[in-house]
């Protein structure tokens, strides 16, 4: 798999396409997690063509504002990274939709916002504009979150939307998100005198009927019910194949509503294991949907259609502990995102650039 920029690599992108046609543009560069330069140099380059935008650059994310003194600022941000290609790419274009790597997560997003960036200079509202690298990868290296904890006056705003894939409807706020390793203990012996060990794979069978029988939570949020998991992922156990195993691991997900902060979910799933030893390696915090605030509540009305809680977790948590409200917005069906056949429907590509425009400008749709 090539992730460098090649002799026949895009030398600019286009913004006088039309969002279908730059959507493809976009995914036809290739920008997997960790590999996203030679995009992240053709955004920055388009954005500073923009007269009307302060650009700065961080790495291989990208902020571009308007300074037109408005009394209301917001931000718009999408990342620039893509799961893995699995034999999609080139992508491949019909009549109902765009398939191929990124077209629904998220670079139709992308997309939308680029054109905004370049065609809507005198918005109603101040816009500070965010590309970023590294999301699809471990929390460490996600370029919002770079962003965010060295200079979090950039992302200072009234309110946030993040370019997600949303089927062009809104989605608010987002489940938290932890993951652990509970560890089951046994004693190792030859197996062919396995009744002088413990067997701790065998004795992982209970924790797996445990959340088997789990009952998820649906606590309603502002208004919107969300529905958590918690689900063995991974499962690790054994040194060979003639012994009895002295030890099993699962790793395990819990998805949690945004009215638990990460410390009562973590304390939840110890109690869940009480008795086994867990020790949490990975975790996010929710986001409230925050639909009682003006400007969430002035967005929805304006973009119209239901509003829905996020299965999931995304950036929006991010700009939810700088207490700032979010939403994600943006075209593509999310059930698609990350597999081989992933799309993106061309009706909601467009749909998703005119409310976008719409709002924006404060003209009628």
């Amino acid at each position: 798999m090539s992730t460098e920029a090649g002799p026949d690599a895009l030398a600019a992108l286009d913004l006088e396409l039309d969002v279908v046609s730059l959507t493809e543009q976009l995914c036809n560069v290739e920008s997997v997690s960790r590999h996203e330069q030679h995009l992240a140099d053709l955004v920055h380059d388009v954005l500073l063509a923009q007269p009307h935008l302060r650009v700065e650059r961080s790495g291989n994310a990208m902020v571009a504002r308007t300074e037109l003194g408005r009394d209301e600022r917001v931000v718009v941000a999408g990342h620039l990274d893509t799961v893995p290609v699995a034999g999609n790419l080139p992508v491949r274009r019909d009549d109902e939709f765009l398939h191929g790597v990124g077209t629904s997560d998220m670079k139709g997003g992308v997309a939308v916002a680029l054109l905004m960036a370049a065609h809507v200079p005198e918005p109603v509202r101040d816009v500070t504009y965010v590309f970023y690298d590294c999301e699809e990868i471990e929390a460490e290296a996600n370029g919002l979150r770079r962003i965010a904890e060295e200079h979090p006056e950039v992302l200072a705003c009234d309110f946030a939307i993040l370019m997600e894939s949303s089927d062009a409807e809104i989605e608010a706020g987002c489940q938290g998100t932890l993951r652990v390793e509970v560890t089951v203990p046994g004693q190792a012996a030859h197996s062919a005198r396995a009744w002088r060990g413990e067997n701790a794979v065998h004795r992982a069978g209970e924790l797996l009927q445990r959340l088997a029988d789990f009952e998820p939570r649906r606590p309603v949020v502002d208004g919107l019910e969300y529905h958590e998991g918690l689900n063995a992922v991974l499962i690790e156990g054994g040194t060979a194949t003639n012994v009895i195993p002295p030890s099993c691991t699962l790793t395990v997900n819990y998805r949690f509503a945004p009215d638990r902060s990460e410390a009562e979910a973590l304390a939840f799933v110890q109690d869940f294991f009480a008795g086994y030893d867990v020790r949490l390696t990975d975790t996010s915090p929710g986001a409230r949907p925050g639909l009682d605030r003006p400007a969430v509540a002035a967005f929805a009305e304006a973009i119209g259609g239901a509003v829905r809680p996020k299965y999931g977790w995304t950036d929006v948590a991010r700009f939810s502990t700088l207490g700032i409200p979010a939403v994600n917005y943006g075209p593509g069906d999310a059930s698609f995102a990350h597999r081989a056949d992933e799309r993106v429907p061309i009706a909601a590509l467009r749909r998703c650039e005119r409310a976008m425009r719409s709002w924006l400008t404060g003209e009628d749709r």
